[in-house]
């Protein structure tokens, strides 16, 4: 984006601030709004028209444009200052649209995430923190009420919900259900445990078992391949309204309550360095305003590269080298699927998971699949959304994950109308088509993993291969902790906010 496509903007006034924040998403988010209730004055940026970056959800349009914008060659600005130039976090995008003529009919009806598949657990500390932070007010939430296990046959074995469900499971055989429910009062024992410190009775899942993988801890307690994937009860899981976007957004409303300034479609050209220390000092917007702050958080996107500044200025250059580094080990493959039917008759909504080597010999991680329906406003009526994703080491493997997991996928859907069919093929078969009249969109792409740093210039990670948020929320209260070791990341209060104290507030700038 250039200056001249930029809109007219006004000065932003005051100039100096104690934190500036580049990128809405959701650990940024987080962190604009726990430094505003600590009383910091915080400008919060970003160079898109939407919040939560990464971590958004959009419109079939722009998603599509935010990945192939995202996976493009680097680019940068050249500033007599410190340059900031942008990494491509994406690779390998692959998007088919089947169906143009009827996703075209519903053009603003999707709110399609970037980062799924992902849902958030009832009791973990993801909603422990909407709800101390106050940004739960902004966020509804319904069910995934179902899950399932699925294997390369095109079968989905449900996962009982209770212990009477695990009794009637004609699957199990009676020394199956009594080690299963061993290992559930093992765990339930532990947890038990930890929360009483002073309790020093009751079975503890030892130091050695806690650091295992969790595939050899449950070979450890001898509990067969078929009932490894049991993983939730009925309503333990839900998912918000309109999106995961709005959990980025619901945090940046608490932070704008607290005094933050936001400011979109603003991008920031350079940092501003002390020609006397070397060290950070500010921003110079796109619009040509210099701003100016004691600390500074960027977007996982931007990097600054480090042989720019002069030999006093080591320290600095040593800083912003750390957040260049790209994890190139793991990576996430991540697919999404809008389909006219759902993969199981009368289920809306649902988790399944594909346990290693269930599609194929060499699959050695699990793929999670998350279908959501109209119920939850992510896509038009008579539509479901399916995101799929898996961990990876190279980008080989990764599309092989994503190929095998959408054409189990495909096997399982429901045939709906006919005539908007579309041919599939796989990569590992030249001969096997195999025609789905239910497909109407896909995107599957790589994403890359990099983790939060905190230095002179702070950094905020990407999404994660996780299922739930609890890695980003830790990763993101360290990065608040170390900017502001002496305040606490979201204080308790005594009585719940006003919901009423930011009547009239908009999210637009």
């Amino acid at each position: 984006m250039t200056t001249s496509d930029l809109p007219p903007y006004l000065p932003i006034d005051p100039t100096t601030f104690d934190l500036i924040i580049i990128g809405t998403g959701l650990p940024a988010s987080l962190i604009s709004a726990a430094s505003s209730a600590a009383g910091k004055s915080v400008l919060h940026l970003d160079p898109n028209p939407f919040y939560g970056s990464h971590f958004s959800s959009l419109s079939v349009p722009d998603l599509s444009s935010f990945l192939n914008s995202h996976s493009a060659p680097p680019s940068n600005t050249h500033d007599e200052n410190l340059t900031l130039t942008t990494r491509p976090l994406f690779s390998d995008v692959e998007i088919s649209n089947f169906a143009p003529e009827i996703l075209d009919q519903h053009p603003r009806k999707f709110n399609i995430d970037l980062s799924g598949p992902r849902v958030l657990f009832c009791a973990d500390k993801s909603i422990d923190l909407m709800l101390k932070s106050g940004a739960s007010q902004y966020v509804e939430f319904k069910s995934v009420g179902a899950s399932f296990v699925g294997d390369g046959d095109g079968k989905l074995w449900s996962v009982p919900d209770s212990r009477a469900a695990i009794f009637k499971d004609k699957t199990l055989s009676l020394l199956e259900k009594n080690q299963l429910m061993r290992f559930f009062k093992l765990v339930q024992e532990h947890l038990s445990n930890n929360e009483s410190e002073e309790s020093e009775n009751g079975a503890k899942i030892s130091t050695e078992d806690l650091e295992r993988l969790f595939v050899e801890f449950l070979t450890k307690m001898k509990l067969p391949p078929k009932i490894k994937s049991f993983q939730n009860a009925l309503g333990a899981l839900i998912y918000p309204i309109y999106g995961q976007g709005e959990l980025a957004q619901a945090f940046c409303r608490r932070a704008a309550v607290k005094g933050c300034i936001y400011v979109l479609r603003m991008p920031v050209i350079s940092l501003l360095k002390d020609e006397d220390s070397g060290s950070y000092k500010g921003v110079r917007l796109a619009s040509g305003q210099d701003i100016f702050s004691q600390k500074l958080v960027l977007d996982p996107s931007f990097t600054v590269p480090g042989p720019i500044v002069s030999a006093p200025c080591e320290q600095i250059q040593d800083s912003f080298q750390v957040l260049s580094l790209i994890d190139d080990k793991v990576k996430v493959a991540r697919g999404i699927c809008i389909t006219k039917s759902s993969l199981k008759p009368d289920i809306s909504n649902c988790l399944v998971f594909y346990p290693p080597r269930s599609l194929f010999p060499e699959q050695v991680t699990s793929i999670r699949v998350l279908q959501l329906s109209s119920n939850l406003a992510v896509c038009p009526s008579g539509m479901f959304v399916l995101y799929f994703s898996a961990l990876c080491d190279e980008v080989n493997q990764g599309k092989k994950l994503l190929h095998a997991a959408l054409n189990a996928l495909l096997k399982l859907l429901v045939s709906g109308n006919a005539e908007n069919s579309s041919t599939v093929q796989s990569e590992d078969t030249e001969d096997t088509e195999h025609v789905e009249p239910t497909l109407l969109w896909s995107a599957l792409y790589i994403q890359e993993l990099t983790k939060g740093q905190f230095e002179s210039v702070s950094s905020t990670p990407m999404p994660d291969g996780n299922l739930n948020y609890n890695d980003l929320l830790d990763a993101s209260e360290k990065l608040f902790q170390n900017m502001y070791p002496n305040e606490e990341f979201f204080p308790e209060t005594s009585e719940p906010e006003n919901s009423e104290e930011d009547a009239g507030l908009t999210l637009e700038t």
